[in-house]
């Protein structure tokens, strides 16, 4: 029986393996997948030691890049993306990162365009954020970062006024605030500026409708949560391991 899983930190509100162990089920597929949740980056080599017939797993935040120093090689996408979510174990057991996030998330987003500009807002700058780019760039998108912390052309939350509001439709929270359980917070961002020509897209799925997207909402801004991405990077995911 082939072993799959998900490296994370925290990881209880994850539902990728729900979304596997159900596929493998339906499928008649005689895999497992667990949840992998380590406090350090230090322990994933005891994963890897430790979990006989582990043929892939899935990576969550915060590793996404601090998982790349463990890993024999990488994929052209990921390599250009600087994050890994998905690793594949090879044969003779030397580990590849690949990145389908940018593929989920390029495709949930594409089914909710036109927007009347291409202009975005990355919230946040981890591994996420750094796929998301990839893919705005890949959809023609100008975008700018915004981070908590002071960081090279990268905006602040306390920049944040109408102007550049009315000049970024599509806003993407790549931060984990809001994440079950913590259901209450959400990116500090002016609310009150949004419009109906704005997009909010979370990549939290769970839960289903953040904070973040409730007080787009209030606004009259489109919203669209991180299932759809889930499950199409997942999909990737599988078709990767079994390539």
């Amino acid at each position: 029986m082939s072993k799959f899983g998900l490296a994370g930190k925290n990881i209880s509100y994850s539902f990728s393996k729900t979304f596997f162990s159900e596929k493998f089920e339906s499928e008649d597929l005689p895999h497992s997948y667990e949840n992998f949740d380590i406090s350090s980056i230090e322990f994933f080599p005891k994963i890897i030691s430790e979990t006989p017939d582990l043929k892939g797993l899935n990576v969550t935040i915060p590793y996404k890049q601090e998982v790349i120093s463990y890993l024999h090689s990488l994929d052209k996408e990921a390599e250009k993306i600087g994050a890994v979510n998905t690793i594949k174990i090879l044969k003779d057991n030397k580990l590849k990162g690949y990145n389908t996030d940018h593929f989920g998330f390029q495709k949930s987003l594409e089914a909710l365009l036109p927007l009347q500009q291409k202009t975005a807002l990355i919230l946040g700058t981890g591994g996420a954020s750094k796929a998301v780019a990839y893919a705005l760039e890949k959809l023609g998108f100008s975008f700018k970062f915004v981070s908590r912390s002071k960081v090279m052309n990268t905006l602040n939350y306390e920049d944040l006024n109408k102007s550049i509001l009315d000049n970024h439709l599509l806003i993407i929270n790549c931060t984990p605030l809001g994440t079950f359980p913590n259901i209450t917070d959400c990116p500090p961002i002016p609310y009150q500026f949004l419009t109906k020509n704005h997009l909010l897209f979370d990549l939290i799925y769970n839960p289903a409708e953040t904070e973040f997207l409730k007080r787009g909402k209030l606004q009259g801004a489109k919203t669209s949560n991180g299932l759809k991405m889930l499950e199409l990077q997942a999909e990737k995911a599988w078709e990767i391991w079994n390539s």
